[in-house]
């Protein structure tokens, strides 16, 4: 078999019985090519996709590509419940796989005549299903290995290859599970809820739920919910501008805080006329504080937000480039650990090469500190895969981008600083007290010894200076005042905390999450409003239905139960038989109860996409009259104005004014309230119904 590459310099022969390497994608699968070959491996192409022939160790070596996953499930049956399926080429169904084609092409070809098989895809669940299915339909499971890294780095890919292993039954079968019970999950749920519109208004409408999907859903439903029906409340929070020695520094309440705006004036008043307070305490303490341990995926994707507000999935997706140009290790990991069989002196040496962002000289800097005694800081997080993230020190091939700069920079500076040393902060907390014994505090921090801080800036409390006091002393008055500050919502909703929220109730994995995100987006479920997350009329409507008539499904636990079961797979301690069929037995629950209730259903979400007219509309959003409601208003806007009606009493008694003006206040707090309790306190205000039916609600205030 002999051809002409497009970019060969000889002809691209192929002999019999040669080993096939399969790497998950092309760069990956250059990077492997190029660490195997003793001098550049000759790159050839079949209609466009590119592959390596290599010689290593006296054994020609083929390294060829997949884009990805090239197999899924798939069934011709219509309708649901739908449970028979067979995985197929992903090309002959999937839209937007046309392009896989030619890569099946290429493996297939490549397959025929290989003496052994080698899954180079990355070792995580994802790869190790990636390349069996590319064997075990084209080539022969019985003639493959697995090779295991976490870098692609030149150094553990020769490792890796030279420490070849059997192929990981235990992973591949979980991750075959994992597919076909998203894919159980996914198409039965959908299917029924496209039925249900269709049922009553004879459209087709795209839908979609899936069994991670689903409770994140509803969580981000939950969550927007709460943030639109909050309402807040104002506190005063007095400041005290105090003169010592030349230096001026701010005091506030010590464990109390005024009641009310005349309360806040007169104490301020009253302040200002003393003129002095005394210094009744002095407290001076050091701490330690240890440095962090290095990445896992989620701890960066929430880093890469608060520094940057990159979304989740572009964080990973940078990182993914960055493993790709072996620049780091293997980014998705959970893993907060680094192992003692890695060479950190070496790695920690070559980053000293990097004059870029001041790298190298901090990479110097350690070596001096540590005199090469390297002991990196350990978190709780364990990864059976992967360790934590960690730079390789390879030299970027190319000039990098600034978001991967950014986020190339987060990962090295969090590396370093794992293994320094604790840094150590003084803190002093100076309690002073007026002439009626009303204690304030003032407080200071500096930083003693840097440690671990000189390495990642971006962990670096803020100093502040007290002078030298001492206790009886009296101190000065400079100004007192109070600012009117109203409470926030504590609950987040933005891609960040859903993935963290996943992460934390044990759905998902590290691959999946940001996607699952991302999906919610795409299918209209939320969607960016003025840089912020905001759940659809569809997603509410659709979380909704989960929630009253599935609750199984809106609660993390069902899916979390499954996630148990694909670790126990992993195990070896279930089989993916066992798992798939109780799956089924749990959609035919689901798929019975939702039957008894579609015509009902099929209307909400007709109503949430605008396919039909409610007969009686809320003048706020239009959405559906709530039975009892004032003027009509709708589900949501009922609960806001019950909500709106229970605290304006205690606002109006803390700023000191009548109902109407504390409803008036709440309306402007455009920062602070809800978005639909500042429509119906706007409501309130123009329409006597809507006060009315508020001031009969209203509760005294405690």
């Amino acid at each position: 078999m002999a051809w002409r590459g497009a970019a060969a310099s000889r002809p691209c022969v192929l002999p019999a019985g040669y080993i096939l390497v399969i790497a998950e994608k092309p760069k990956a699968g250059e990077k492997i090519a190029e660490a195997l070959a003793l001098g550049r491996p000759l790159k050839c192409r079949w209609r466009g996709i590119p592959y390596w022939i290599l010689r290593h160790d006296g054994r020609t070596i083929v390294v060829a590509p997949s884009a990805g996953h090239l197999y899924g499930p798939h069934s011709d049956s219509r309708g649901y419940p739908v449970f028979d399926y067979e995985w197929r080429p992903l090309w002959e169904f999937e839209k937007g796989s046309r392009h896989l084609r030619k890569f099946h092409g290429l493996l297939a070809m490549l397959s025929r005549r290989a003496s052994l098989y080698v899954n180079a895809c990355d070792y995580d669940i994802e790869g190790s299903v990636i390349g069996y299915m590319i064997i075990y339909m084209l080539g022969d499971v019985r003639r493959a290995r697995r090779m295991k890294y976490s870098s692609l780095s030149p150094v553990e890919i020769r490792s890796a290859f030279k420490n070849l292993a059997p192929l990981d039954r235990e992973m591949v079968e979980a991750g075959i599970a994992r597919h076909e019970l998203d894919w159980l999950w996914g198409i039965n749920l959908s299917r029924a809820l496209m039925d249900a519109v269709r049922r009553v208004t004879g459209r087709r409408v795209i839908l979609s739920a899936g069994r991670v999907q689903t409770p994140t859903l509803v969580e981000a439903v939950r969550r927007w919910k709460e943030r639109n029906l909050y309402v807040p409340t104002p506190r005063f929070k007095l400041s005290v501008t105090l003169r010592y020695g030349g230096v001026e520094f701010t005091a506030h309440p010590k464990g109390w805080e005024p009641a009310t705006r005349e309360e806040a004036s007169r104490i301020a008043s009253e302040i200002k006329s003393m003129g002095w307070l005394r210094v009744a305490d002095i407290e001076r303490s050091e701490k330690r504080l240890n440095p962090p341990p290095a990445f896992n995926l989620g701890d960066l994707q929430a880093e890469a937000a608060r520094l940057y507000g990159y979304s989740p999935m572009k964080t990973q997706s940078i990182a993914e480039n960055l493993y790709l140009e072996a620049l780091i290790s293997y980014p998705r990991t959970n893993s907060q650990k680094l192992p003692p069989t890695i060479d950190y002196h070496s790695i920690i040496s070559r980053l000293s090469r990097i004059k870029a962002h001041g790298l190298g000289a901090l990479a110097s800097r350690l070596l001096r500190e540590t005199r090469g005694v390297l002991r990196p800081a350990q978190g709780r997080k364990d990864d059976p895969a992967h360790p934590a993230i960690y730079p390789t020190g390879e030299l970027p091939r190319r000039e990098l981008s600034l978001d991967e700069w950014r986020i190339y920079e987060l990962i090295a500076r969090r590396f370093l600083a794992a293994f320094s040393s604790p840094a150590r902060v003084s803190s002093t907390v100076v309690v002073l007290v007026d002439s009626k014994g009303r204690r304030f505090e003032a407080r200071g921090l500096e930083v003693l010894n840097e440690g671990w801080l000189a390495y990642y800036h971006y962990m670096r409390p803020r100093e502040s200076t007290l002078p030298r006091l001492r206790v009886g002393e009296r101190v000065q008055v400079v100004k007192a005042s109070y600012s009117t500050e109203w409470s926030r919502p504590a609950i987040q909703l933005s891609k960040t905390s859903l993935v963290k929220w996943m992460e934390r109730v044990g759905i998902g994995t590290e691959a999946t999450r940001a996607r699952i995100v991302e999906i919610l987006f795409k299918r209209g479920y939320l969607e960016s409003r003025g840089g912020s997350t905001a759940a659809t009329d569809l997603g509410v409507a659709v979380a909704e239905i989960v929630e009253a008539l599935i609750p199984s499904m809106a609660s993390p636990e069902l899916t979390r139960r499954f996630e148990e079961m694909l670790e126990a797979i992993r195990s070896g301690a279930r089989t993916r038989r066992e798992v798939v069929e109780e799956s089924k037995k749990a959609i035919m629950g689901v798929i019975e109860e939702f039957q008894r209730n579609i015509e009902e259903l099929g209307v909400k979400l007709a109503y949430s996409l605008g396919a039909m007219r409610p007969p009686a509309r809320c003048p706020i959003c239009g959405r559906e009259s709530a039975p009892g409601a004032p003027r009509g208003l709708c589900r949501v806007h009922l609960e806001a104005l019950e909500r709106l009606s229970s605290k304006a009493p205690l606002i109006a008694s803390k700023l000191g004014v009548s109902l109407r003006e504390a409803v008036r206040a709440v309306a402007r707090r455009r920062g602070d309230a809800g978005r639909w309790v500042i429509e119906v306190a706007e409501a309130a205000l123009s329409d006597e119904a809507i006060y009315s039916y508020l001031t009969r609600r209203a509760s005294p205030p405690r």
